[in-house]
């Protein structure tokens, strides 16, 4: 077991010392309101798959975000030290993650979700001792998986969906997940400030059904490419 992030992460912590909330998305950030949150974007590695990051599918039966997957996280309480705390203990109340397995790297800048409110924060974390997780509610959470790297940067498994509100956005097919919306945009931006993504055409578009997940933030226009949502 070790707690130092092997190199693979390095370009990553580099690159997120100069970044922004423009290099996420087109929205500002309000200066104030909206409900403090917080995410964690959770980096591990398995000898069969290499690299991956924890994903949780949230339950269908949700009224916000049902059926769709998400970093684990959400709302900040009264008690929260800082959005770490927040992040590990949502991780720890959604998934059973043991907060002492995780190595905190650090904090992306404040991303704002204009349909629900949230200022979310996410938590870019190592997962130096991995253990098995599950859905400690599954009235709250359907599904958790370590979706590998390498199949999130191969060019077959990219694509863009569509919600029936109109809003495009990039998405990401891995071990039966559909991952979009604000967790692939967050994604997509760290795959490239990482130096892992590989070139893609996004030009497959496939239509989101009109129930479950609300659409992620939109950049003011019907349509926007890949980038606008990172």
């Amino acid at each position: 077991m070790t707690r130092r992030p092997p190199g693979w992460i390095d370009p990553l912590l580099s690159r997120l010392g100069t970044a922004r909330v423009e290099d996420f998305t087109r929205l500002t950030t309000p200066a104030e309101g909206g409900r403090e949150s917080a995410v964690l974007v959770l980096l591990g590695e398995q000898p069969d798959t290499g690299p991956d990051v924890l994903i949780l599918q949230r339950a269908a039966t949700l009224r916000n975000h049902a059926g769709q997957p998400a970093f684990p996280g959400g709302a900040a309480d009264p008690e929260d030290a800082d959005a770490r705390a927040t992040a590990l203990r949502e991780a720890n109340e959604e998934v059973g993650l043991d907060p002492a397995s995780v190595t905190v790297l650090a904090e992306l800048p404040k991303l704002w979700i204009p349909v629900s409110d949230f200022v979310v924060t996410p938590v870019l974390a190592w997962w130096h001792d991995p253990h098995p997780v599950h859905p400690r509610e599954p009235a709250e959470v359907a599904h958790v998986a370590r979706l590998p790297i390498r199949e999130l940067v191969d060019p077959a498994n990219r694509l863009r969906v569509r919600h029936p509100s109109g809003w495009v956005g990039p998405a990401f097919s891995s071990r039966g997940m559909l991952v979009w919306g604000f967790t692939a945009g967050v994604l997509a931006a760290l795959l490239e400030m990482g130096g892992w993504a590989r070139p893609w055409s996004p030009g497959q578009l496939v239509d989101l059904p009109p129930t479950g997940a609300t659409p992620a933030p939109s950049a003011g226009t019907d349509e926007v490419d890949e980038t606008a949502l990172r």
